[in-house]
């Protein structure tokens, strides 16, 4: 039956992406996770619930007559806490391993770390003040929630892109698995991101902010290919902080 076959999309993918991207109290049946590979076409859907959620403590702390700032900081710590940071701890561990390891072996041994390096402080800092200055103007702006929305979606849309292009780099982790989707799934998460993000940024825009999420996600793979043969958890945390910061400073424009 369509429902069970762990090819085909059905509803009950959101719920396992949910599961994989989020911290949510999600609970599902132990066998709901043989969908995972299948399950990547939701995960923009995921980071729209992240989005909605986020955005709207923000706009509560904006009506309660917090400064833009503020808003910012309080809706930033909310997209943290419902993910918990793993996407920020995938960016963090793949600055430490491409810049600190000098071969590929290395560099994998690095990410698998659970310490942090200078790269990785570096990467964190950097990466939660251009997402924490960008959400302050669009705070300012009123234009936040929308921004959230379609950065979240797109940038979750196109990690599956990266798990087709590129191979596993190595035999465990959470990318391992996962699974390698099909590119049919991947094609279908990139449609349900471009949908939504036209419908919370218009054509024009959200053209524009489709071009640059596919420039990232394509020098996002291009680079761990060299650096490491392939593609890990850590990677795609990367590109999705990556692509979700460059939406939001094209949006400051």
């Amino acid at each position: 039956m369509h429902e069970t076959d762990p090819r085909r999309p059905t509803p009950v993918d959101i719920g396992v992406a949910l599961a994989l991207l989020t911290r949510l109290p999600i609970t599902l049946d132990p066998a709901r996770f043989a969908r995972t590979a299948t399950a990547v076409w939701a995960y923009p859907l995921a980071g729209l619930i992240v989005a909605v959620l986020a955005g709207a403590v923000g706009a509560l702390a904006a009506w309660a007559g917090l400064p833009a700032p503020m808003a910012a900081g309080i809706s930033l710590l909310c997209l943290i806490v419902l993910t918990g940071a793993m996407h920020e701890d995938g960016l963090a561990d793949s600055a430490d391993g491409f810049w600190g390891g000098w071969d590929e072996t290395r560099r994998l041994e690095i990410m698998k770390d659970s310490h942090i390096g200078t790269y990785g402080v570096i990467a964190l800092v950097l990466s939660l003040g251009a997402r924490w200055g960008a959400l302050g103007l669009l705070w300012q702006d009123g234009a936040a929630i929308g921004a959230m929305i379609a950065a979240a979606v797109l940038s979750r849309g196109a990690m599956p892109a990266v798990m087709v292009a590129l191979p596993h780099a190595r035999d465990d982790g959470l990318s391992r698995s996962v699974g390698r989707p099909d590119g049919g799934m991947a094609a279908l998460a990139a449609a349900v991101a471009v949908v939504i993000t036209l419908f919370s940024l218009g054509f024009g825009t959200m053209l524009a902010a489709v071009l640059i999420t596919g420039a990232l996600a394509f020098a996002v793979a291009w680079v761990a290919a060299h650096k490491i043969g392939g593609q890990t958890g850590d990677i795609l945390g990367a590109c999705q902080q990556l692509c979700e910061i460059a939406v939001l400073w094209m949006l400051c424009i």
